[in-house]
């Protein structure tokens, strides 16, 4: 059981059928994400960490669901547990800028089946899957229903 419970918050980041990750500093596929804190909402807190992590200026669609993950932080000699909201996003074009200051490796858009590869979690697999969900149903509805004759 966690000694620390921490709740955040991230975005599934999409930009004309791709989807944006980052490498972090231990080499791992992930998507950008951070700690609320201050009582912060949710949603702001994706969005900075999304223009915060890769320079993304990105607009919520909706919710893609939650994963959980624990680790033994050797700073404080505590098991944490954090429990992370998800939304999926969508950008207007493929920009970005990679916050090598925040110790990212490398990042970038690839293309949905390629990124569910490359994620080094499974859990972040299926929020992926999610958030594609979400993004396409979205388009739907701004499409409209398909005219049959």
């Amino acid at each position: 059981m966690a000694d620390l419970v921490r709740n955040c918050a991230g975005g599934v980041v999409f930009s004309d059928g791709w989807v944006f990750l980052l490498k972090s500093d231990k080499g791992e596929w992930i998507m950008p994400k951070g700690v609320i804190r201050d009582r912060g909402n949710a949603r702001d807190v994706a969005l900075a960490r999304v223009e915060s992590e890769a320079g993304i200026s990105a607009e919520i669609v909706g919710p893609a669901g939650y994963t959980r993950y624990e680790f033994y932080s050797q700073t404080r000699r505590k098991n944490v547990s954090n429990r992370i909201e998800w939304f999926a996003m969508r950008a207007p074009d493929r920009r970005y800028r990679i916050a090598f200051e925040q110790g990212f490796l490398d990042g970038d858009y690839y293309p949905i089946d390629a990124a569910l590869k490359l994620l080094t979690h499974e859990q972040d697999q299926a929020i992926l899957e999610n958030a594609r969900a979400v993004i396409e149903s979205a388009a739907k509805e701004i499409r409209g229903p398909s005219s049959k004759k």
